[in-house]
Parts: structure tokens; sequence; C-alpha cells
């Protein structure tokens, strides 16, 4: 009687905290559809959350010009802001329980760098002959998994071990930064700014099209994993843990490193080269939520969202009139940020 009242009182201790971290998901989910109207709202011309919720909704009048500016310009750069925000935070979720590094993310590892490669490369030779439009996504997309490729050769050696894997992603990440800062030294002022403007990140070239492939790439992708939700958690535990409880290590890190390979890829093909999301988002959701992948893998997406929308509003508020490269602002909260989930004292997780 004692071991089955025992059972009974943990059960309900465990689904005690179980809606207590959905509450947590849904507080989030709340704070970032917020976040996303007041995204909508600044800009060079001020609207009221009022007017970008009536615009939106279509419910009660409206003037035709806000209704433009709300949907036709305003709406796919804050989305897409949604949307790679969720993307970084996934990746850099993974990226961590893969390599159990609590540092590693697609910045940290040269994925990000390489796509900044590709895209000041084609900028660099006119587009080989395509728009730019085309030409610097592809580029980006190119180097990015040629990148990734690079880290699948080092995942696939059986004597390779994770910090292995690490180093080579650092190894990457000083490589193509150097080859970039040559080509931006060979360029000429012009064009070493478009390299430098796409460089620090911006959603300003943000289109319908462009966010709805974005959009299903990450859903697809974010889907994928949450079907692997519990090998990763068993090697959270550990890799011999993970071994034991039945878990290919070996073939669930390849699958895990081409799935955010192209998230990654394909979020920074667009909007460019935005750091310290995928390095931050996943500490936020692990102290919110703990390490249950299902809990600590949406409440990632939701923090990278939430982030990222955040540092777009900030963009556009700090000077009125002006709009600041995201990654600037992404880079300006981070690094404190950083440093504070760095000497802060650990806490429990729920």
């Amino acid at each position: 009687m004692t071991i089955s009242a025992d059972r009974s009182e943990a059960i309900i201790a465990h689904r005690a905290r179980e809606r207590k971290r959905w509450r947590y998901v849904l507080l989030f989910l709340l704070i970032t559809a917020v976040s996303l109207v007041f995204d909508i709202a600044t800009g060079p011309s001020m609207l009221s959350p009022s007017e970008v919720i009536r615009s939106l909704t279509g419910i009660g009048e409206r003037a035709a010009m806000t209704d433009a500016i709300v949907r036709e310009f305003r709406l796919p750069m804050a989305l897409m802001a949604l949307v790679v925000g969720a993307a970084l935070g996934a990746g850099g979720a993974q990226m961590q329980i893969l390599l159990n590094n609590p540092m590693a993310s697609p910045y940290t590892l040269g994925m990000a760098a390489a796509a900044g490669f590709g895209a000041a490369l084609s900028l660099a030779f006119g587009g080989f002959g395509l728009h730019p439009m085309i030409s610097v996504p592809i580029g980006a997309f190119i180097f990015s998994m040629i990148a990734a490729l690079f880290l699948f050769m080092l995942a696939s050696m059986r004597t390779v071990r994770t910090e292995t894997i690490i180093l080579g992603g650092i190894a990457l990440l000083f490589l193509f930064q150097s080859l970039l800062s040559l080509i931006q030294f060979l360029s000429s002022p012009e064009l070493s700014q478009q390299i430098l403007f796409w460089l620090f990140g911006s959603l300003t070239k943000a289109t319908w099209p462009t966010l709805a492939l974005t959009a299903v790439v990450t859903l697809v992708c974010c889907l994928m994993l949450m079907a692997d939700s519990w090998k990763l958690a068993a090697l959270r535990m550990g890799e011999m843990r993970a071994l034991s409880l039945g878990v290919n290590v070996r073939q669930l890190r390849m699958k895990i490193l081409i799935i955010v390979a192209v998230m990654t890829a394909t979020a920074t093909s667009f909007v460019g080269v935005i750091g310290f999301i995928g390095l931050v988002a996943p500490h936020i959701a692990r102290m919110v939520v703990g390490e249950d992948q299902r809990f600590s893998l949406p409440m990632s997406v939701l923090a990278g969202a939430l982030m990222l929308s955040a540092a777009s509003v900030l963009s556009k508020s700090i000077v009125p009139g002006a709009l600041f490269p995201v990654g600037i602002v992404t880079a300006i909260v981070g690094v404190p940020f950083l440093l504070w989930l760095i000497f802060a004292p650990r806490r429990r997780t729920l």
C-alpha cells in the first residue's frame, strides 16, 4: 500500500510539473504574439497596436494606407523574424544536446560564417549572371551546406569525439571569416558596403515567397526533431546511457546535423548572419522548463522567435526613422545576457 501511495503521489507531482511547464509555454506564446504586434506597429510611420490588430483582423474602420503598410510591408518582415528566430533557437538547442556543449550553435560551428562567405562571393562576382535576390541566397545556402558537410564527415568518423567536432566548427568559423575579410579588402567601397550590411543581418528583404519557403522548411525540420525527442532526451543524459537504451547515437548525430544544417542554411540565406539567438535561446528554455525535450524544444523555438522579434522592435526604436541591422541588436543584447548565463548561480529548473 505504501509503495502504491508513493507511486500515486509521484505521478500527481509529475502531472503538476507538466501542467506548469505547459503554462510557461503558453505564456511565452502570448508574449511572442504581443511582440509581433509591436514589431508591425514600429517603423518610420508609427502605428498604434489597435490599428495593427484592426488591420490584421479586418474588423472595424481602418485606412487603406494602414492596411498597405501592415500587410504588404511590415507583416512579412515581422513574421520572418519569428520564423528565423524559431529556426535558430531550435537549431541551437539540438546542437547543444548533440555535442553536449552549452556553447554549441549554428553560429559558433561556422555554418553562419560559411553562409556569409557564400553571399559575399556571389556579390563579388556579380551574382554569376543571376539577379542578386536569387544569387545571394543560393550562394549562402551552398556554402552553409559545405560547412555542414565537413561537420558530417567529422561526425561519421568512429574515432572522432564531440570535442573534435566543436574544434572543427570553430576552425570553419575563423576560416570563412578570414576569407570574407579578404573579399571585403579586395572589393570596391560600394560592394564592401553591400557585403557589410548583409552580414549584420537584416529583415528588410523578406517577401511572402521567401517567408513561405523558410516557414515550411522550419516547420518540417522542427516536426522531425520532435519525433526524436525521446532519443535526444536519452542523449542528454550521456552517450553511454543513450547507447544502453538502444539509441543509435552515430545515426542520430548525422540525422540531427543534416536537419539543423538545412534549417539554418535556409534561414540565413534570406536574412543574413544573425548571432546569439541559437546560443542563448536554448539556455532560456532550459531555465524555464528544464531538460524534457517535449517542452524544451518548443520553448527554444518560442524563445528564439521572441528574441529576434524583440530585437526587430529595438532596431526600429533606437533612432526614430532609422533602421538598424537586427544582427547588431542581437549581439548588443546577447553578449551581456550570455555573460549573465555564465556567471549566474545555477538554479534548479522546474
